[in-house]
């Protein structure tokens, strides 16, 4: 250990001593481009093919950059960039040694190089250099930045850079952005502006403040406090640009087809390993795991999401995601973030609460700790914490049940209960292992107690996490992380990148096999029943007690789905189930996506299923809702029971076909009640 530790050390100083002997002895000029003043590297549009190699999608060939002198930039615009990015800009010669030593010592130890960049240095490798994160690579433009500040002054330098730095949304140079963001020329920025803008250029697309305002609002306020700091505004001055509300020009952030969801986070990691200049100029070949017509399956499937109101971003409420995912590689097949109307991705970006959808991960725990889909639970009224008396949607308890059943119809209580008979930490454990990477297991407020069980979430979680947790189930217990990008290639062939997927293995392979026998059952007769797609297929509904929210995640050995839908405010949506709109849309997009697909079994790794117990029940056993007191006050009044979340449909006869319906069915327990007692009138 001390041995590579002081290996670490040697390499660094003799890189540092032979970098800053070469850059101030004149040996720069060895490494620098003969032809500063006409270097430029030829754009070209990159292209996106699917998993078929069909071409998808093409880059914009035309970038937006639209050059401006330094005397029209406002000097508070101009120290914004500096006092994020380099402070001492008007002091060193290029090169900030400091800075470097700090990012050879973290590429050295096996660490991303983080910072040490001077803005010269940035024009360098902005302009002459890819974005390779090697010790070469920093040496080379520590060389060129020194060429540049010999040729040029340090307001030509700055003047190139603000006109070269990428803003995200194909903007390049400050004048492009303060029209694409601001809608108003560079000249006319203000501090609280021209901060936001100098905060994006770190990660344009995380500090997008049209896609990512908390971020963006959280840096841009770092932005004016150094400027704060370095006097290059008053105290005054900098908590009003603070306070100042942003007038951002949104219409242009539009999108019109989701598939850009997709694309959009395609995007984002290439940049991320190659850069924005690799992407819109570099040529690339971009092959992804996306299947066009599974795409389009999921689109066509959009037609059961109704519109109930325009929110006051213009969006259309309730909104939309939705993730399929294969099983057995981790590849995402077909992805919508949205109905189009913005580019906020809800199939990775969003953390929602699940509901009911989050019960599995309590039956598969159950499962491996001794527990079988016969086993018998008592669903009975009980005090789980001071106060908490948590009930069924029926109003009712059944006594004793099966887990099948109490999985199958979703009863709250029952599952709540077996969670505290398996453990609470054993759950949130299990689920952690298949992939939910949301939880909060620790804190004031954690995820640490039984109302987890039926979905009650400090944060909530992904569609794409659901999605690859449920896929957890489909392979007895495989985990494969979720990937959209297989490889990029450059124009000359050389593959620059290249994803190496991985499967572990994360549960008991008995267990994951069980609870999807009892999962399929929900499809055939319970709370999805008669929405199977003619194969064997599993899943569950899951619905927020305030109709916020609404899930369907289902699987096949060879896919699997979640589809969310829900209100981005977090307002009501009235009777919008799991077993409603995100099952008519699941039900659909699984038919066509397996159309070209051979039918097969769940792979059974020897488990004897057991047969569903025969209860008998004790009265004292059996709590009768107000709803059974009426009608055996007011005889002939019938009602079918429900469960925690939606209607258990009835499975329809063989011969008659599933009815997909997005209609709302369920009527609430007080317009039950009403019924009843008005007709008694």
């Amino acid at each position: 250990m001390l041995f590579a530790i002081l290996k670490t050390l040697i390499i660094c100083i003799s890189s540092i001593i032979i970098m800053g002997v070469s850059v101030w002895y004149g040996f720069s000029g060895l490494f620098a481009p003969a032809n500063m003043e006409e270097y430029l590297k030829p754009d070209a549009a990159s292209q996106f093919y699917d998993i078929k190699g069909n071409l998808i999608y093409t880059t914009l060939s035309e970038e937006r950059r639209i050059p401006v002198e330094l005397d029209k930039i406002p000097k508070h615009t101009q120290e914004a960039f500096i006092a994020i990015e380099d402070r001492r800009f008007y002091e060193h010669g290029g090169v900030d040694f400091l800075g470097t030593t700090r990012a050879l010592i973290s590429t050295l130890s096996g660490r991303e190089v983080q910072g040490g960049s001077t803005i010269t240095q940035q024009l360098a490798k902005n302009a002459f250099l890819t974005q390779e994160r090697t010790i070469t690579r920093k040496i080379k433009e520590a060389f060129i930045a020194r060429e540049l500040e010999k040729k040029y002054t340090k307001d030509e330098i700055l003047n190139m850079y603000l006109n070269q730095i990428y803003f995200g949304e194909g903007s390049y140079g400050i004048e492009s952005a303060s029209m694409y963001y601001f809608g108003k020329h560079v000249q006319n920025l203000s501090i609280a502006e021209s901060a936001t803008l100098a905060a994006m250029p770190k990660s344009p697309n995380y500090y997008n403040p049209i896609e990512n305002p908390d971020e963006a609002k959280k840096r841009q306020e770092l932005v004016i406090s150094q400027m704060v700091k370095y006097g290059f505004i008053s105290e005054a001055e900098g908590q009003a640009a603070k306070a100042e509300q942003l007038a951002l020009v949104t219409s242009r952030s539009k999108t019109t087809h989701p598939k850009f969801y997709f694309l959009d986070m395609i995007s984002q990691k290439v940049m991320d390993e190659l850069g924005a200049d690799a992407l819109y100029k570099g040529g690339l070949k971009i092959y992804t795991t996306l299947d066009s017509d599974m795409q389009s399956a999921a689109e066509a499937a959009l037609k059961h999401l109704p519109s109930v109101y325009q929110d006051s971003n213009k969006l259309n409420q309730p909104q939309v995601a939705l993730v399929a995912i294969d099983p057995n590689n981790g590849q995402i097949r077909a992805m919508i973030g949205g109905r189009g109307e913005d580019k906020f991705n809800r199939a990775t970006l969003a953390v929602r609460q699940p509901g009911s959808a989050f019960k599995p991960f309590v039956y598969v725990t159950a499962m491996a700790n001794g527990f079988t889909p016969a086993s018998i639970i008592e669903d009975k009224e009980e005090e789980f914490a001071p106060g908490w008396i948590p009930q069924n949607s029926s109003m009712k308890f059944y006594g004793k049940v099966s887990l099948r059943t109490a999985l199958k119809r979703s009863i709250n209580v029952a599952t709540i209960k077996l969670a505290q008979e398996v453990g609470v930490n054993k759950v949130v454990a299990t689920a952690e292992k298949m992939g939910i990477s949301t939880l909060v297991d620790s804190g004031s407020y954690n995820d640490m107690n039984l109302a987890m069980a039926i979905g009650g979430l400090t944060n909530g979680v992904s569609p794409l996490e659901m999605a690859s947790a449920y896929g957890v189930l489909a392979t007895n217990g495989n985990l494969c992380a979720p990937y959209g990008l297989i490889k990029i290639v450059a124009p000359d062939g050389e593959v620059l990148y290249e994803h190496h997927s991985s499967s572990k293995h994360v549960i008991d392979e008995k267990a994951a096999y069980m609870t999807t026998n009892m999962l399929e059952d929900v499809l055939i007769s319970g709370t999805g029943g008669g929405m199977g797609i003619g194969r064997p297929a599993a899943g569950k509904t899951g619905t927020t007690d305030n109709f916020v929210d609404a899930w369907f995640v289902g699987y096949t050995p060879n896919l699997s789905t979640a589809v969310w839908v829900g209100d981005d405010n977090n307002k009501t949506i009235d009777y919008m189930y799991g077993s409603g709109y995100p099952l008519s849309i699941w039900h659909d997009f699984m038919y066509s996506a397996h159309k070209d697909i051979p039918v097969t079994n769940f792979v059974n790794p020897g488990v004897v299923i057991p047969p569903e117990p025969k209860i008998k029940q004790d009265d004292k056993d059996k709590k009768k809702s107000l709803t059974d007191k009426l009608k055996s006050i007011l005889p002939g009044k019938k009602d079918k029971d429900k469960d925690d979340e939606e209607e258990v449909r009835e499975k329809p006869a063989p011969d008659e076909k599933p009815i997909v319906s997005n209609q709302p069915v369920r009527r609430s327990m007080k317009e039950r009640v009403q019924e009843i007692l008005g007709k008694d009138k």
